[in-house]
């Protein structure tokens, strides 16, 4: 391995390399107004989100702002007794007591998450001629991030423009007729939360709300009142407010009461704003919160002075900023499918799984919703992004940590849209320091440690409320190990030595309560005890079923990765030594991965059967992906068992779980197969009369179907496409390492690798014939491929290895370097 500091020598700066290809069609339409949620098309920046329904008389657009949550910071002290029951769940487990260690580990756990909620509802209806509208169409342009409908009735064409722009922080809707003064429209706002609405001058609506103290997850069934308003005394219950203001040219504008009523206009624009007093997650929402309604004031007031054109120049300049870094086209020459609406076309697809435009568009779909929704400070993308119409969400719509909101950010360096890690990273941030408070209160731990959900006010400790959870998925205990990866991989995309600084005691801090959680089993190895296996069962004994076991391998995994992180990064600092020789002598000591009687990596502690052999987690193959403990390159071995694992799990599964079996089975190098399973994320799937109900797939509007909606799985199948086209683990950029027989030819731009390296590839029959590294440091850079290549113009020619062939090239800071076929 070549250490960083060879490959990583500057400060991070951007070089766009030009390289030529042919984009394919970025847009999603169809015939039809979207008659369920999972219908409507979402627009967002990064903290409004809206979901379009394109309705004809009546428009719905559903909208959500990122920090309206319910509840308020966390309270200490939730389970005092906790701790001691520390002790005797480990000596249960290390008896064998795997029953009992499962009653004795519900006593050690805290209270259920807060939840995301919806903001509100814009409610727009539209006084039409009788007849019926012709010419009907609806759409979502991803590369601008404007969703369009326009229909035709009695001659007259009318139209609806709307986007959510980051700028201005405003979403803009702009209606038009072609024909002068068609336009006769009722606009109104209501929510699902506690709010009353008020008109005012300027031809404004203003809706001012409070959010729940508590909401209750939705699969706890046992709560009288689960939806709980007015505890303000202990901090819970944000304000919010959302602000609509109208403007148009020739029309006349009236208020009252019911609403906002303009008659007789040509063409209006819409400015909604919205805003929380939530002021972080350690602040009361009520009494120390943020004035809400100076907010939204400001910001609509800011907007309103701008005109249309400019309001949308800015927003498509920022949005395309991000989404232009990365193009990607396969099959080139293959006919386009884009002449059929989405949802016929996720149909036929269904049928003939032939159509890699839409294979395409689902891996830009992801980082549409990604840059849409990955952008407010304190609130990263959660488990419905921003985008959520429910009270009581499902699973909160919170931020699932053993392997939910992790995925949400797997192809946020790849598919160059580092800066908006940001959000995840102030939730760790957050994290760090309510699970120090955790560590301490329920384990007697230094560091700091997360479990299985958080939320908006970084809550670490364990779910279940008070017993009542199962233990295999509310005792988890890996959170804050996991999340820090995602810390060292931003250096590793970056080489930003100065976010490396601040994010090392971050990561130290996760290792040292790991080295306080470790403890020796009867043959001497470091073990976790208690320790899960998100979120599958095993039998033991005579068909007994257990939850808790002793060193999982998911946590075993979780575990050597983050020590090696973490001495990677002590190096790459230059400091901290002293530490850095005790993690390597810990690392040297933990429970090894061994390989089943089926041939599989094992997941438990023994070689336990799985209650579920085709469980939709595959989280003892963490080694493998996202961590490269396990290598096709290093590990053939452990590689093999991976495969094995695989194999037995099956290639079913709910939307996120298609979504890590790509990345994993793109990880050992098996392109085909993860090309079954990308093409698994495109099963239709609908609210009404569920096409595939055995799993997941894809919405209508190309939202992932866990079902119902999750996110992870669109941003999981984006991050596995990238998997297949790139990879970087081991220090070394590894070109087409998976591709599949099904993309003959095809072109990507963009994408980035570990070390700082930005790469376009074009192929063809299957091979590679050119590609561009760029270098944003310079150094060493070690290139893989399937077949012989050479450095255009520098006479370096690749070398046999044992997988492919291998180049060495010593590279210059901001130099492009073309690679083509050696044959």
């Amino acid at each position: 391995r070549l250490p960083m500091k060879a490959i990583l020598t500057s400060c991070c700066f951007l070089i766009v390399v030009n390289f030529s290809f042919s984009q394919t069609n970025l847009t999603l339409w169809y015939k039809q107004p979207a008659a369920v949620w999972t219908e409507a098309l979402p627009v967002g920046n990064g903290r409004l989100g809206a979901m379009v329904f394109g309705g004809v008389a009546d428009e719905l657009i559903q909208l959500n702002e990122a920090t309206l949550w319910s509840g308020g910071p966390v309270k200490q002290n939730i389970n005092p007794t906790a701790i001691d029951n520390l002790p005797k769940v480990r000596e249960a487990l290390f008896k064998g007591d795997y029953a009992g260690a499962n009653q004795i580990a519900k006593k050690m756990q805290g209270l259920y998450s807060e939840s995301f909620l919806p903001l509100g509802d814009l409610i727009i209806k539209q006084q039409l001629p009788a007849s019926q509208p012709t010419a009907f169409y609806r759409d979502l342009d991803i590369e601008k991030a404007i969703a369009t409908t326009k229909f035709t009735i009695d001659g007259v064409d009318y139209k609806r423009e709307v986007f959510a722009s980051a700028p201005d922080q405003v979403i803009v809707i702009k209606i038009s007729s072609s024909k002068a003064r068609q336009l006769n429209i009722t606009i109104n706002a209501k929510s699902q939360l506690h709010f009353k609405n008020a008109t005012i001058g300027n031809y404004q609506l203003v809706l001012k709300g409070k959010a729940p103290s508590h909401v209750s997850p939705s699969y706890v069934r046992y709560d009288e009142q689960p939806v709980v308003y007015g505890d303000t005394a202990n901090c819970k219950g944000m304000r919010f407010e959302l602000q609509l203001q109208a403007k148009t040219k020739d029309g006349i504008i009236t208020t009252d009461t019911s609403g906002i009523t303009i008659k007789n206009a040509t063409e209006i624009t819409l400015l909604v704003s919205a805003a929380t007093s939530f002021n972080g997650y350690d602040k009361c929402p009520d009494k120390e919160g943020k004035d809400e309604h100076k907010i939204a004031t400001d910001i609509l007031t800011k907007a309103a002075a701008k005109s249309y054109s400019v309001l949308l120049q800015k927003h498509t300049a920022d949005f395309q900023k991000y989404f232009k870094r990365v193009s990607l086209s396969l099959n080139i020459d293959e006919k386009s499918k884009a002449y059929m609406p989405t949802d016929e076309r996720l149909e036929d697809y269904s049928k003939t799984s032939t159509d890699a435009g839409l294979e395409a568009l689902y891996f830009q779909y992801g980082r549409y919703l990604l840059i849409s929704s990955s952008r407010t400070p304190n609130a990263p993308a959660n488990l419905q992004g921003i985008w959520n119409k429910v009270l009581r969400a499902p699973w909160s719509s919170n931020y699932t940590t053993n392997i939910n909101v992790q995925m949400n950010y797997w192809p946020v360096e790849t598919t160059n849209l580092a800066e908006l890690h940001s959000p995840l990273f102030d939730l760790i941030k957050n994290l760090s320091v309510t699970g120090a408070v955790t560590a301490k209160e329920y384990y007697n731990a230094k560091g700091w440690v997360v479990h299985h959900n958080s939320d908006i006010w970084a809550m670490s400790n364990p779910v279940g409320d008070l017993g009542k959870g199962s233990p295999v998925w509310a005792n988890w205990y890996m959170g804050a190990n996991w999340l820090s990866r995602d810390l060292w991989e931003h250096y590793l995309f970056t080489g930003d030595k100065e976010f490396l600084k601040k994010a090392y005691p971050i990561i130290k801090g996760a290792a040292l309560f790991t080295v306080d959680w470790l403890v020796k089993d009867s043959s001497g190895y470091l073990v976790t005890a208690p320790s899960t296996t998100p979120e599958n069962d095993f039998y033991y004994g005579d068909k007994k079923k257990g939850e808790v076991s002793i060193a999982t391998t998911m946590d075993m995994g979780i575990i050597k990765d983050l020590f090696t992180n973490l001495v990677d990064a002590s190096k790459e600092l230059n400091t901290d030594e002293a530490f850095r020789n005790t993690i390597i002598e810990t690392r040297k000591k933990l429970y090894p991965f061994n390989i089943g009687k089926k041939g599989n990596l094992q997941e438990w502690y023994k070689d336990f059967d799985d209650v579920d052999p085709h469980h939709r987690h595959t989280s003892h193959l963490y080694a493998l992906h996202p961590a490269n403990e396990i290598s096709a390159v290093n590990n053939p071995e452990l590689t093999a068992a991976a495969r094995k694992t695989l194999e037995l799990r099956g290639d079913d599964g709910t939307g996120w779980s298609l979504a890590w079996k790509v990345n994993m089975w793109a990880r050992l190098l098996d392109g085909n197969h993860a090309y079954i399973l990308y093409k698994n994320l495109l099963r239709l799937t609908k609210e009404n009369n569920t096409t595939y109900n055995r799993g997941g797939g894809a919405y209508p509007n190309l939202f992932d179907a866990h079902p119902p909606f999750q996110i992870d799985g669109n941003f999981g199948g984006t991050a596995g496409l990238a998997e297949m086209l790139l990879q970087s683990q081991n220090h070394e950029v590894h070109l087409l390492p998976a591709l599949p027989d099904a993309w003959k030819s095809g072109a990507v731009k963009g994408l980035v690798a570990r070390g700082s390296f930005v790469v376009d590839i074009n192929w063809e029959n299957g091979q590679l014939t050119k590609a561009k590294i760029m270098s944003r440091y310079g150094g060493v850079c070690v290139i893989r491929t399937s077949h012989p290549i050479i450095v255009k113009g520098e006479f370096e020619k690749s070398q046999k290895s044992s997988i492919g062939y291998v180049l060495l090239l010593n590279t210059v800071k901001g130099k492009a370097y073309e690679i083509v076929s050696g044959k």
